[in-house]
């Protein structure tokens, strides 16, 4: 004899109110428990084990929806696949997807996270978040990284890349890096949207990098000796440490972070370490005359000359 099926109504199941459990047919059962919550299950045979599947309370899942949801897990029954093992893996696979999920603003920080150790100072770091942070983010910081599309990399872009095309030249490049790096990690696929050759150089104008470089103007040479003369009128340790930096063709940051066991006043060298020179190799600057004197007038030079290295040869000692 045929099991008669659908044998509940919603009329029935609103009514329904005595803990027990209630077939709808097709293994398709009302379960109202000792507390009055009502939901839906499904009871079927697998391999001669039970098994039971909820199917969702009758306060969200209507009758209707209750038995669609039953059809199809009994269509997955007939061809021999278990309708939990299924539901199971798609919550795997859901879970694996949030996971694997992340921002352009999360993969930026990680990127920087990962290659700062390997720049060559924190202000290079800084550098990459604030430029970032002030123009990608406002576009597209918030959105998965694997949604970035070229549309959006040119939007992000295109209002700079004439009035600040140095910026906006640095900025496509740390796009490009933190796309590929996502891109490699997994969390995105396919080409990337901000690379340049054969991409957006056939939608962003090509400026030569002669016309968008401007260095500060340099001092005519007739004009130094005056220039000079101003310097060392000037007091203070700034003036002094300019004028050495003429005097010794060196840069600004080499000669701030200058120390006395640097300078050799005997063999009028000053040996610069390799980690404050920009090649990471150790240097070696001749000291004129003038800049040996420059050092002379400068407060604490005695540390230079000690006992043991004092000599009728030296500058400074005589």
């Amino acid at each position: 004899m045929v099991r008669r099926q659908q044998r509940l109504s919603a009329l029935r199941v609103a009514k329904l109110s005595k803990p027990g459990l209630y077939g709808d047919g097709g293994g398709l059962t009302l379960q109202i428990t000792t507390t009055g919550a009502k939901s839906w299950l499904l009871r079927y045979m697998m391999a001669g084990k039970p098994f039971g599947m909820g199917l969702g309370p009758t306060h969200t899942v209507s009758l209707a929806e209750a038995r669609q949801k039953a059809l199809d897990a009994r269509k997955l029954l007939i061809e021999g696949i278990n309708p939990l093992v299924v539901r199971r893996q798609n919550q795997i696979a859901g879970a694996l997807a949030s996971a694997r999920m992340m921002t352009f603003d999360q993969c930026a920080e990680a990127y920087i996270l990962a290659h700062k150790a390997g720049w060559k100072n924190a202000k290079h770091g800084d550098q990459w978040t604030n430029t970032l942070n002030t123009y990608a983010s406002p576009v597209f910081g918030h959105l998965p990284v694997a949604e970035i599309d070229t549309g959006l990399v040119v939007k992000c872009l295109s209002p700079i890349w004439e009035s600040k095309t140095e910026t906006a030249s640095r900025l496509r490049g740390r796009i490009e890096s933190v796309l590929g790096w996502a891109t490699t990690s997994g969390y995105r696929t396919g080409e990337n949207p901000a690379r340049w050759k054969g991409h957006l150089d056939n939608l962003l104008a090509t400026i030569s990098k002669s016309s968008r470089t401007k260095h500060h103007p340099s001092l005519p040479w007739q004009r130094i000796g005056a220039f000079m003369a101003a310097l060392r009128a000037r007091e203070g340790v700034s003036a002094r440490a300019v004028e050495f930096a003429v005097l010794t063709a060196c840069r600004s940051g080499e000669v701030r972070g200058a120390k006395w066991t640097e300078f050799d006043t005997v063999g009028k060298v000053w040996t610069i370490p390799a980690e404050r020179m920009k090649a990471k190799r150790e240097h070696e600057v001749p000291l004129s005359d003038a800049a040996l004197a420059l050092l002379e007038s400068m407060p604490g030079l005695a540390r230079l000359c000690s006992p043991v290295r004092k000599s009728s040869s030296c500058p400074i000692c005589r």
